[in-house]
């Protein structure tokens, strides 16, 4: 696998621009919603796709810009 498909807490701060503290809030929040839609998740990570999603990266700003 070339890249990863996850994101750690200390990417999230970055990407961010966050404390490391706020970026664990951040990733547990986002971790409860995919708990309570069935999915698997893992303490400290954070699927990038869906991280993208729920902070207006996704397709739709893509399309926007093409």
């Amino acid at each position: 696998m070339a890249g990863t498909s996850f994101m750690r807490v200390d990417d999230v701060a970055q990407e961010l621009g966050v404390s490391k503290s706020y970026a664990y809030k951040i990733v547990k929040k986002l971790n409860d919603e995919l708990k309570e839609k069935g999915y698997l998740t893992v303490s400290g990570r954070i699927s990038k796709k869906y991280f993208m999603e729920k902070l207006c990266y996704g397709s739709e700003q893509a399309e926007r810009k093409g």
